[in-house]
């Protein structure tokens, strides 16, 4: 007999498609309840933080580039001196031989850049007609400090200031730029205790992070140039392997 003609399986099928209406109220209450959140569900849980943190982590940059920090903006009092913050973080020793740096000075953004500032083996003042000689080094490249100062800060000394930085074996210059304004008069000043409390708290909290993803990209980057290295000796091992002697036995 064939499956169409079984009345058996017909039954069954009927049963199938017409559940018992008491059976599907039960189940829609326990669909809805099994929807329910408490309002502690929406709170940060250390779980969450913590596997937020590992993904981070795992996101570590990988690239080449070095990073160059410096403020985005520093506002100087006319006639004061003011130093111009420049670092840097590196995977590998500063070699004054190797290592290179450029500051410039730009009065507009599309302005072209004046280079006052070098290193090359020494630090080099080019002393601009700008600046004269109000400009001077007081940084210190084995310590990953770029930083100078500018003395006797003028209303002309307003624009960007860029840092250049090149340490090899790092491939890639990193770069960062300053806007410098020069106010006539001191701005008034305003009780900042507080802010001052949270932002060393959370300032200390990112410079932890960033230490953490620097180690982290440091060794994947040695690593990697490692794993270069290693292949290129494979290929030219490779290459001297086929130039090699013919064998004996074709004397």
């Amino acid at each position: 007999m064939s499956p169409a003609n079984n009345p058996k399986k017909k039954k069954a099928n009927h049963h199938h498609h017409h559940q018992n209406p008491h059976q599907h109220q039960v189940l829609l209450s326990i669909h809805k309840k099994s929807f329910k959140m408490s309002p502690d569900a929406w709170l940060p849980q250390p779980t969450l933080f913590l596997t937020g943190l590992s993904l981070l982590l795992a996101l570590a940059p990988t690239g080449l580039g070095m990073e160059v920090m410096a403020p985005t903006t520093i506002n100087a009092l006319n006639g004061s001196s003011v130093k111009l913050s420049c670092t840097f973080n590196s995977c590998y020793k500063v070699e004054n031989k190797q290592f290179s740096l450029n500051w410039t000075y730009q009065e507009c953004r599309n302005c072209s850049e004046e280079l006052f500032l070098q290193f090359r083996t020494k630090i080099m003042n080019k002393q601009l007609d700008r600046f004269g000689n109000r400009v001077e080094f007081t940084g210190n490249p084995t310590k990953y400090d770029v930083s100078f100062t500018l003395k006797n800060v003028q209303l002309e000394d307003e624009g960007t200031y860029n840092c250049y930085v090149l340490n090899p074996p790092d491939r890639h210059r990193g770069h960062a730029s300053i806007s410098l304004k020069v106010l006539t008069k001191e701005p008034p000043k305003h009780d900042s205790t507080v802010a001052v409390i949270v932002g060393a708290s959370v300032g200390g909290f990112l410079a932890v992070v960033i230490l953490v993803l620097m180690v982290v990209k440091c060794v994947r980057r040695k690593k990697q140039q490692r794993l270069n290295t290693d292949d290129q000796k494979t290929e030219e091992e490779g290459k001297t392997d086929g130039e090699g002697n013919p064998d004996e036995g074709t004397k």
